[in-house]
């Protein structure tokens, strides 16, 4: 449990810093046969800043629960 704390620890701090991330996306728009005509769209992917600390405190309450044992 204590690595899994540490783990949840990590990403927790991530999730704050690093807010969300963008992917890009490739959308066939027509297609005549030899014609093709494609679109790119970004999409953004983001949580909330605080689920990071939702996950860093569970990580906490895992490390200091494994040290009570």
């Amino acid at each position: 449990m204590k690595t899994l704390g540490l783990i949840l620890i990590i990403a927790g701090i991530a999730m704050i810093v690093i807010r969300g991330f963008s992917v890009t996306t490739q959308k066939k728009v027509v297609d005549l046969g030899p014609v093709e005509i494609n679109k790119k769209e970004n999409k953004w992917i983001g949580w909330p800043t605080y689920a990071g600390g939702i996950v860093a405190v569970v990580g906490v309450v895992l490390v200091l629960g494994a040290r009570k044992k």
